[in-house]
């Protein structure tokens, strides 16, 4: 599978082509992906400024528990807050690889900054879909990705995955979680890893003197699953209007399989913002009088 290199999120007018194949099949077989230097550089600084923007326009602090951490500063709901942040979730690249897990329709399902500061101690291993009460393993509901703003590291706490684990028949989450043997996903500043929503894995501990590992947390789930950040309340409406069509798609505006979200038949983006009408499931199926 190929896809455009560069298109939305890169800040470059040439596009080139990149075979994806070898990263669909690590998807299947181990859980994850590592996707080496893929976002230009110059909107990596420009991301690194705005988080800093952000985490002192909004009083940003760590929350202080113990899946959070206390020396770990998020900043949540991305997209209400700059419109740079829209270039996220419409990466080519990335958005091809989460739909070939997730199906097509997929949806944003949280997009946030993580600035992982030295003296962070290694978060607890989970799996993102572990809220879900559903059999494991299932199709999958939920695909995740994390851009690496800075160099990732074993030492400034690059996120930790547990290879094979999206197989696992209904782990234990609350259990002794000593015999798991997880990795250290290292990669560099501008690549992005992306992972399966059933895949254990969790943030590691910074244990450098004046690294902070800062990456953007860009989040999906199948257009059937309910969001994790509440798309359609907590971004202000005119925000919105200035989406392209496709990001309104992405955070939940349209209609999964011409049915689910739909208002009286139509699709919120169309009643709300004028986007192109979307033919209502049971409408192609029309009763023929002649």
């Amino acid at each position: 599978v190929s896809a455009p290199i560069c298109s939305h999120a890169c800040g470059r007018d040439v596009e080139l082509i990149m075979d994806l194949t070898k990263h669909h099949q690590e998807l299947n077989d181990v859980g994850f992906t590592i996707v080496e230097n893929i976002i230009d550089l110059n909107f990596i600084e420009e991301l690194i400024a705005d988080v800093a923007r952000l985490e002192q326009n909004l009083n940003r602090s760590p929350d202080n528990n113990r899946f959070e951490g206390n020396k770990t500063t998020r900043t949540y709901n991305l997209l209400a807050h700059g419109e740079i942040w829209q270039k996220i979730p419409v990466q080519p690249q990335v958005l091809e690889l989460i739909e070939g897990v997730l199906g097509e329709q997929c949806l944003v399902s949280s997009l946030a900054s993580i600035s992982l500061a030295p003296g962070e101690t290694a978060q607890v291993i989970h799996a993102d879909d572990q809220v879900q009460p559903l059999e494991k393993p299932h199709i999958a509901t939920v695909c995740n990705s994390m851009w690496a703003l800075t160099d990732f590291t074993e030492g400034n706490g690059a996120t930790r995955v547990v290879p094979g684990s999206h197989r696992w028949q209904n782990p234990d989450y609350f259990g002794d979680q000593s015999d798991i043997e997880s990795i250290s996903a290292e990669m560099s500043k501008g690549s992005v890893l992306v992972w399966h929503g059933s895949t254990w894995h969790g943030g590691g501990a910074n244990t450098t003197k004046d690294e902070v590992r800062i990456g953007v947390a860009m989040n999906y789930c199948a257009g059937f699953i309910r969001q994790q950040e509440n798309q359609q309340l907590g971004l202000p409406p005119e925000i919105v209007a200035t989406f392209s069509p496709e990001l309104r798609q992405l955070c939940g505006f349209g209609m999964y399989r011409g049915l689910t979200g739909n208002i009286e038949k139509h699709s919120p983006a169309h009643l709300l913002y004028g986007d192109p009408i979307e033919t209502q499931l049971w409408d192609y199926d029309p009763i023929n009088h002649d």
